[in-house]
């Protein structure tokens, strides 16, 4: 029986898919990502005291990005029970200050469960949207926009799911494919982009009031 993407997947998923970890983007260079998000953050002074991220996989980039924002409160949630207690052993938070919940749960129950309505600076969601379908993106992104500030957002369209295939060898099975028109047409209901990989919720801020100070790149 196919696994299904939004509740996990099992070791074996992980062993194959995640065979070369260094080798791959938020990974390998996690602590790039986290350095990128900090300078980009701190060009117009805005402030990230809290963090989570949705679907911390192996919990690199998580790890990196709390060590560069030292924030006071960060929730990880990770379907997948293998790279979770791999994550909880590891011990991945810098400083005891930051209060870290790590939370063996997925993205779509983490949203209907209105006991984490609490908002956080930033979001932190990257390969998972793909593993979701189509009706469950459409309702998990109105609710994300009300929880987090800023989302850090990243997922492979089509395209680069067949270069993937091309140029790596590489075929996800369980990877929904989806053009780069129809991710920004249901993303731009609820953020703005205001930069790669930055999406800023209209929650929250809209051009009159945004920190980010080049409007031009808003869209």
């Amino acid at each position: 029986m196919k696994e299904v993407g939004k509740d996990g997947f099992s070791k074996e998923y992980w062993d194959v898919n995640y065979s070369n970890p260094d080798e791959m983007d938020g990974i390998g260079n996690a602590e790039n990502h986290a350095k990128y998000m900090k300078a980009l953050f701190d060009l117009d002074f805005i402030d990230i005291s809290s963090i989570v991220d949705l679907g911390f996989g192996l919990g690199h980039l998580l790890q990196a990005t709390l060590k560069e924002f030292i924030p006071y409160r960060a929730m990880g949630i990770e379907p997948s029970k293998y790279p979770f207690e791999l994550v909880l052993k590891r011990g991945i938070s810098p400083v005891e200050s930051t209060k870290l919940n790590l939370i063996n749960t997925d993205l779509v129950s983490w949203c209907e469960n209105p006991k984490f309505s609490k908002h956080f600076d930033l979001g932190i969601c990257t390969s998972v949207f793909q593993y979701l379908s189509d009706e469950e993106v459409r309702a998990v992104i109105p609710i994300l926009a009300k929880r987090v500030k800023y989302l850090y957002f990243s997922v492979p369209t089509d395209k680069e799911l067949n270069r993937q295939i091309e140029d790596l060898e590489f075929k996800d099975e369980y990877a929904i494919r989806r053009s780069r028109s129809w991710y920004q047409r249901e993303l731009k209901k609820s953020f703005t982009f205001v930069s790669t990989r930055v999406l800023e919720s209209k929650e929250f801020f809209k051009e009159e009031d945004t920190f980010f100070t080049d409007l031009l790149f808003r869209f």
